[in-house]
């Protein structure tokens, strides 16, 4: 079986005039780091999926934990699709937790 190694990047601009807004995002946003998302960006979030499957499965999962107000937006991309990002200001981090070299085929 060949796997295709694919990114799910989540955006999001939720308001925080309210303490429930607040709530809403803090538990929106600690959601998706439990999930294993890492910030790429402020509300910018991405996360390493084996096969579209499992990543069309994981954005269900961010849709069941929306909040109910503000955008969130999500796509789904290949890994090769994700290495052609270009840095138009500022420099890339040269981190491996956010590289395909953390992903482990066996």
């Amino acid at each position: 079986m060949r796997y295709r190694i694919m990114r799910l990047m989540v955006m999001f601009d939720l308001p925080v005039e309210t303490s429930e807004n607040r709530r809403n995002y803090r538990k929106f946003r600690k959601a998706l780091i439990n999930e294993g998302f890492l910030m790429i960006q402020f509300s910018v979030y991405v996360r390493v999926c084996v096969n579209k499957k499992s990543a069309d499965f994981m954005e269900k999962r961010i849709a069941a934990i929306a909040s109910p107000e503000g955008l969130i937006q999500s796509l789904i991309m290949t890994e090769k699709q994700y290495n052609d990002m270009h840095f138009i200001a500022g420099k890339p981090k040269e981190d491996v937790r956010n590289s395909s070299e953390r992903t482990i085929i066996l």
